[in-house]
């Protein structure tokens, strides 16, 4: 992996003569003379060498040159740690320190360079095979699989390489969102950063070539996540046993080798492994819940890794987080989900780096301090409590944080909504708790949004005894909302007192979730009109008991693929005309108690993969059996039915073909 490193180093070089501008100004010949080195180092790539274990004078030498880079991007980072706490005069110092150090550094490179073989030697068959079965635990009729998706591994660029592997140590065994993936690959340094560009974007970009290529691939039943399939987990798992440069384990009281700079610690029991000092990017899913002794496992975890640029901690239940946080100056991502936090240290007004910053738990409510304002890089602010009315509360000048694409769950009263309208970079907004004392003012601001790709808006809850969630929560004027004009995702929490008629217009909409609407009226007569909306959910959106062939035309809903409804009301679904819904790959019916059958025509839906019952009638899950179901006709032709009737003793099922 010597030439990925050489990219990796490059990158971070070039986003330091950007970023710190003010501590480099005098070494930036010294930085821009290795960096026109290691282009020269790049042109071999000698990666798939050191991977395939060769026994040659290149493979001493990629090593040598792979242990250099490490030496010279952890000086660099311990360089910028030192300076931000040094006086002008002890900086000064450093500074010329780090000029002489960066010109043995490249003198050591060409060195090593100099010694490098002129051509590597064409790969042969029988070292792929032989590093398949010496680092991946395998079949003898999945090992063609393997060999051929090495294959691939190999033809991939860096930055993909990198993705990939990314994705198995960030993910392994537990789902994960691909705009969290965007955001981790952007904070871990591994997408190239260039002026006037978004990260972000080019993150996105590598994830939709890695799914192209079928290298990972989205979740049927969680949308917007995604998996590592087999066999390239392995494969990536096999890479990362090679290098321990990304490292995926299960074991908490393993060693963290002093090469590993991602790891990725799954299904953890109550402790925190010792880590190197050297770690770039931790990732720690708990089993159970976090005793005392385990944070001050974390404190002693955050005191040795100085140079974390990825803590994301997940199910530790943390009720709060120490004060050494504050002190990970390189640190880009932060996450600590399912814990009781409420509020964070004032030590993370330090973090001039931190990009995400994601907190989420049980906890009824969130306020964010004034110290957050100091975070003049954030880009992404995900708070969510998803306890009723769980809101998140953001100080006034929020608005201030100029580079900031996601904020969500915010309350926007007591003037934060009108703060919102001068914050046209944002790409995602969610608030929570919309209620009529700022609702014209947030609409208002919203409208400004130019960039807006995501907007979700919660109705503020009903405080009536025993009143259903949101029954009587209706949305304050809606009906003088405009949508901003490139907005793909809508999700509208709250009642409708009848549907809005500025949703037809809504051409760049891909996704629409309708959440307790309530509405008496047919919500489709609008909707099907949209000419890119691919998911569409409805969630207790329509009260009516019958659904007949008017709210499935052919016609309509022309780029649908994903339907869901969830309803108690529905009684009775008549009719779907032939020739409808021509791209639905998966429909999704969801506690609907009452209803007895499914529509005529959709056995029409020829492109139907997957069928999705969950909480419906017995009488109807008999009917659509295939061990004789008078109405299983209607299904044969779907290759993935899953069914759960609503009675307590039900076991989920599926049929599928034989």
């Amino acid at each position: 992996m010597a030439a990925s490193f050489v990219t990796l180093f490059q990158w971070r070089l070039n986003s330091m003569l950007l970023h710190e501008n003010e501590i480099l100004l005098g070494v930036k010949d010294q930085i821009k003379s290795l960096i026109s080195q290691l282009d020269e180092a790049g042109s071999f790539t000698g990666d798939v060498g050191m991977i395939l274990g060769r026994e040659s004078g290149h493979g001493s030498w990629a090593s040598e040159l792979r242990g250099i880079l490490r030496q010279a991007e952890d000086f660099v980072d311990d360089f910028v740690i030192r300076a931000y706490g040094q006086t002008e005069k002890d900086r000064k110092d450093s500074i010329a320190e780090f000029g002489k150090e960066l010109q043995n550094f490249n003198s050591r490179i060409s060195e090593i360079l100099n010694r490098r073989p002129p051509v590597e030697a064409p790969l042969m068959l029988e070292e792929i095979q032989r590093f398949v079965r010496s680092n991946i635990p395998s079949s003898e009729d999945k090992e063609t699989d393997l060999v051929t998706c090495m294959l691939n591994y190999i033809n991939l660029p860096y930055d993909l390489k990198l993705s990939l592997l990314f994705c198995c140590a960030f993910l392994r065994r537990h789902y994960q969102s691909i705009d969290g993936l965007v955001r981790g690959l952007v904070a871990a340094g591994l997408v190239q950063e260039k002026p006037g560009e978004l990260m972000e974007d080019k993150a996105q970009e590598n994830i939709d070539k890695l799914i192209s290529l079928g290298m990972i691939e989205e979740l049927e039943f969680i949308r917007d996540h995604f998996r590592v399939p087999s066999p390239y987990c392995e494969l990536s798992l096999g890479v990362m046993k090679a290098e321990d440069f990304f490292m995926s384990t299960a074991n908490s009281d393993i060693m963290v080798p002093p090469t590993a700079r991602h790891v990725s610690i799954y299904y953890a029991d109550n402790t925190i492994p010792n880590t190197n000092s050297f770690l770039h990017s931790l990732f720690f899913f708990s089993e159970m819940d976090f005793s005392k002794a385990c944070s001050d496992c974390l404190r002693n975890v955050l005191h040795n890794s100085k140079l974390l640029r990825v803590l994301d901690l997940k199910n530790t239940l943390f009720e709060s987080l120490p004060d050494e946080v504050g002190k990970l100056v390189h640190l880009r991502y932060l996450g600590v989900r399912e814990s009781y936090i409420t509020k964070l240290p004032e030590s993370i007004s330090n973090l001039r780096n931190l990009q995400t910053l994601y907190i989420s738990g049980p906890g009824v409510g969130f306020e964010l301090s004034n110290g957050v304002l100091n975070l003049a890089q954030l880009r992404h602010l995900k708070m969510s409590a998803p306890a009723i009315d769980g809101e998140v509360t953001v100080p006034q000048g929020i608005s201030r944080l100029g580079n900031l694409q996601t904020l969500e769950s915010i309350y926007a009263g007591s003037g934060i909504a009108k703060e919102l309208g001068v914050m046209t970079q944002l790409r995602s907004l969610k608030v929570s708790c919309v209620s009529n004392d700022h609702a014209d003012e947030l609409y208002f601001s919203v409208m400004k949004l130019s960039m807006l790709r995501k907007l979700s808006l919660t109705v503020e809850r009903g405080r009536e005894r025993g009143s259903y969630k949101y029954e009587n929560s209706f949305f304050p004027r809606l009906e003088s909302f405009s949508p901003p004009p490139l907005l793909q995702t809508l999700k509208l929490v709250g009642r409708l007192i009848e549907m809005p008629l500025w949703l037809g217009s809504m051409e760049n909409l891909t996704k629409l979730y309708m959440c307790y609407s309530h509405l008496s009226e047919n919500p489709t007569t609008i909707l099907q009109f949209l000419p890119n909306l691919k998911y569409l959910r409805m969630d207790k959106a329509y009260k009516g008991r019958r659904m007949d062939k008017e709210f499935f035309r052919v016609g309509g809903f022309p780029k649908l693929e994903y339907l869901y409804i969830c309803s108690r009301n529905l009684v009775e679904w008549t009719e779907i005309e032939e020739g409808a819904l021509p791209c639905l790959k998966q429909l999704s019916i969801y506690d609907c108690r009452e209803l007895m059958l499914l529509p005529e025509g959709l056995q029409h839906l020829t492109t139907l993969q997957i069928l999705d019952m969950w909480g419906v009638h017995e009488d109807l899950i008999r009917r659509l059996s295939p061990s004789g179901g008078p109405e299983n006709y209607k299904i044969k032709h779907i290759p993935l039915v899953k069914y759960r009737g609503h009675m307590i003793p039900s076991v989920p099922g599926r049929w599928a073909p034989q």
